[in-house]
């Protein structure tokens, strides 16, 4: 089986995947969709917010125009059956819709306003190129969602490429990462939110530190796209910080590595350079028009959120075996299948959540069991610690947002269940998680001295994420709101 090839079909079918769902789901879901929307439209127009802002009257036409009901509201709360699409209203009544729902939609706060510029602005230059040909209205949004195509279809390419440099000559790991990347059933590539870039960002990164790292000599290229793809990763999602400090460690490593050598003091220099200075352009843009460096500090107070005192940190029910165990397993589930709710109730199977906890359980733990087995294949032990770091990194970030705060009055994460437990926040280490698991798979094989045991279960690994992600996601296809009834019209 060739890897390439297989690299390249994978790439395909995540595309096709990600068109489908996307188009399958009507605009706006619960994971915040509206406040993406209105940041994409702002910085469509070079807009881009100085504080916390409420949304814009472009963003308040379409809320009030291309909304379903179908992820809040049951249809029994309207008859049995629910209304029909915006678009299939007379004109008069949609001007009636317009002007009742525009005030109350443009005197609410974006609580996202904060939130860093990359996505938004990618996402806004491909909104004003659909506007260049013609593309209006809900097309116009679907037509930003189908910008996550290409995400999803250069994620796998990615993977595949630092699956190849990691495990060079052995083909199931290579396999293995580029399969689960291509079926991985995110809901993030399906809506229009920056957490569909970030495990991109960041698998650049990732790439650049396995060219330097296996490079001899180092190149300073290596380092500055190291740098550059940690900045744009961080960019992208304020919940990324964390692996800068990650990704410090693994470069000062490097450096120690290399012995100081000529050629990695500049790479390292480059690396620093190339990180710093758009870090520090957004810092200092927060500061001055925020308030603070991230941006998050008006979101927090928004939301009702306060800062505990230390001491009050270890009565939190994380630290008991069974919220730990509710935090994990919910957090795990969530990162395969994401967050979306349909009818007012999660979309989601308890049997494929009970999978998905399990699964990534077991390979994760799995994974720290090889790296400290000292006999361990050629493949760069360092490397391979990075990914498990960057994975834990984030894990540990959540933990630590849960702990932190009281959450007053607010419904996620609340005083009653004060856990962070959005797997999209560690959508930027998907590829190092991937990886991590291919490492396991690869090292059965080997114990068992035949790959045919651990292809089976990567088979039946990747059956079972798609049969999950077709019976979850199912009812949103018959949603008369969708892109599919849309176009047809």
């Amino acid at each position: 089986m060739n890897a390439k090839r297989t690299a390249l079909i994978c790439s395909f079918v995540a595309a096709i995947r990600v068109f489908i769902f996307s188009a399958a789901f009507p605009f706006f879901n619960n994971v915040d969709e509206q406040a993406h929307v209105d940041l994409v439209l702002k910085y469509a127009r070079v807009s881009p917010p100085r504080s916390l802002e409420n949304f814009g009257a472009e963003s308040a036409k379409y809320f009030a125009l291309d909304s379903s009901p179908e992820y809040f509201l049951k249809p029994d709360e309207y008859g049995g059956a629910y209304p029909p699409p915006s678009w299939t209203l007379p004109p008069n009544e949609r001007d009636q819709l317009l002007e009742q729902a525009i005030p109350i939609w443009q005197s609410r706060p974006n609580h996202e306003s904060g939130e860093p510029p990359l996505y938004y602005a990618l996402a806004g230059m491909w909104l004003d190129l659909g506007r260049v040909f013609g593309i209006e209205g809900a097309a116009l949004l679907y037509c930003v969602r189908f910008l996550n195509i290409f995400f999803a279809a250069a994620l796998v390419w990615l993977g595949y490429r630092i699956a190849a440099a990691l495990f060079q000559d052995r083909q199931l790991p290579v396999i293995a990462v580029t399969a689960l990347l291509a079926v991985w059933p995110q809901s993030a590539f399906y809506s229009i939110q920056s957490d569909a870039l970030s495990p991109l960002c960041f698998a650049t990164t990732l790439l650049a530190l396995v060219r330097l790292w296996l490079t001899h000599p180092p190149r300073v290229v290596h380092g500055a796209f190291v740098g550059l793809g940690l900045a744009a990763t961080c960019l992208t999602k304020t919940a990324n910080l964390p692996l800068l400090i990650v990704i410090l460690l693994a470069m000062l490593k490097f450096l120690a590595r290399a012995r100081m050598s000529r050629p990695a003091l500049v790479a390292f220099i480059a690396f620093l350079i190339c990180v710093a200075v758009p870090l520090g352009a957004w810092f200092a843009w927060n500061l001055h028009n925020f308030g603070d460096l991230t941006g998050s500090r008006a979101k927090i107070d928004m939301l009702g959120w306060t800062r505990k005192p230390i001491s009050d940190w270890w009565s939190h029910p994380i630290f008991v075996f069974a919220g730990a165990t509710q935090f994990f397993s919910e957090l795990m589930a969530s990162f395969w299948r994401g967050e979306f709710i349909w009818h007012g109730q999660r979309l989601a199977s308890s049997a494929a959540d009970t999978f998905f906890a399990i699964i990534s359980g077991v390979l994760f733990f799995g994974a720290i069991v090889s790296l400290c087995a000292r006999n361990m294949m050629k493949t760069p032990r360092q490397l391979l610690w990075t990914c498990a770091f960057s994975f834990a990194a984030l894990v540990a970030f959540l933990v630590l947002l849960s702990i932190a705060f009281d959450f007053g009055d607010c419904p996620y994460p609340s005083r009653e269940h004060p856990y962070f437990t959005s797997g999209r926040l560690l959508n930027a280490a998907a590829v190092p998680f991937f990886v991590l698991c291919a490492q396991v798979l690869d090292s059965l094989g080997r114990i068992a001295k035949r790959n045919s045991l651990a292809f089976i279960l990567l088979g039946a690994i990747v059956i079972a994420t798609i049969v999950a992600q077709v019976s979850v996601n199912a009812p949103a296809f018959a949603s008369g709101f969708n892109f599919f009834h849309l176009v047809t019209r």
